[in-house]
């Protein structure tokens, strides 16, 4: 019998502190697995990719993960598919997941663990093991204040950002924009913050920002921004997007997910390290208080599993989802 965990049964059993806990633990553990996870894209005749992300393993979990999603910039949701969870005794088919709402959390999620790592220290963590620390100085950055923090881009993957924020670190301010007014507007007033006209009015005011768009322009460029501040972009996941322009990118400390599945992608410089890197301590990651960081994640098929595994096995505990037989 196969567990199926639609949207609503994942938005129950999947919380923002617990799946930072599993991300971390996988940032620090998921390179000591010997099979490496890889991305499969291919373009489509329609308008549209289809991605695949496989196999996703974690030391310690007797499962793995395999992902498909069709993206489809233009339809709402633009992401759809299925994440496979299969046993990894004999192969059996444990569960069917939403990938729509797994990827946003594991991707917003991590997005969130790598800005807060990369970040000005702010006021104290929220999860186990985050890092917290002083203030910069009058140069910029994050002082000993909260940080305000920017959205570009207001959909499902900056939900989660901000979330993950909340739970890691106090803010202050929360400044939003997006190509859509209704969508930004409606993002403000559930999160608390207000709407912005441009994405450089944002990195003009901004401490932290994340962007999550489907920008094949840069948004930014290092005019528009200012010493001390850190960005988090997720728009590097395919050839041909790119957010952040490259003297921004020339001018930061770059972190990512993977050297490899980030290079080839094609829109960003050799990274200087990876988050795993700074989890384990083996980087120091900011190192001045005027240093620009970015963190530009691709997104690994081991966040698939870790994010699976804890739901599946709070669904079973808990009774939580619908169980078929595809074999019938």
């Amino acid at each position: 019998m196969t567990l199926l965990l639609t949207r609503g049964d994942l938005e129950a059993v999947l919380e923002p502190a617990a799946c930072l806990d599993a991300l971390r633990d996988g940032f620090r553990d998921a390179d000591s697995v010997a099979i490496a996870g890889r991305r499969v894209r291919s373009d489509l005749p329609f308008p549209g990719t289809a991605t695949a992300l496989i196999p996703g393993l974690l030391p310690g979990v007797p499962a793995y993960t395999v992902k498909v999603n069709a993206k489809f910039p233009g339809a709402r949701p633009a992401l759809r598919g299925v994440i496979c969870l299969h046993s990894g005794t004999d192969g059996e088919l444990l569960a069917l997941l939403d990938s729509a709402t797994v990827t946003a959390w594991r991707t917003g999620l991590a997005a969130a663990l790598g800005a807060h790592l990369l970040a000005g220290p702010g006021a104290g963590a929220g999860v186990s093991g985050a890092v917290s620390g002083g203030g910069a100085g009058a140069d910029g950055g994050v002082t000993g204040a909260d940080a305000v923090v920017g959205v570009i881009g207001a959909g499902a993957q900056a939900e989660l950002v901000v979330r993950g924020l909340a739970a890691l670190r106090p803010r202050s301010d929360l400044l939003v924009h997006d190509t859509s007014a209704d969508r930004a507007a409606e993002f403000a007033v559930r999160h608390g913050g207000r709407t912005l006209a441009s994405a450089a009015e944002v990195a003009s005011v901004a401490d932290i920002v994340l962007t999550a768009t489907w920008s094949r322009e840069p948004l930014l460029h290092l005019a528009d921004t200012r010493p001390g501040q850190h960005f988090t972009s997720l728009g590097v996941d395919e050839p041909g997007k790119a957010e952040l322009a490259p003297d921004l990118l020339d001018a930061a400390l770059l972190v990512v997910d993977d050297r490899e599945l980030s290079a080839g992608v094609g829109v960003l410089r050799p990274a200087d390290a990876t988050l795993g890197e700074l989890v384990r301590s083996e980087h120091p990651g900011r190192t001045a208080d005027t240093d620009r960081t970015v963190y530009a994640p691709v997104g690994m098929p081991w966040q698939d599993l870790a994010l699976a595994w804890a739901a599946y096995e709070r669904a079973e505990r808990e009774g939580i989802g619908r169980r078929v037989d595809l074999l019938a």
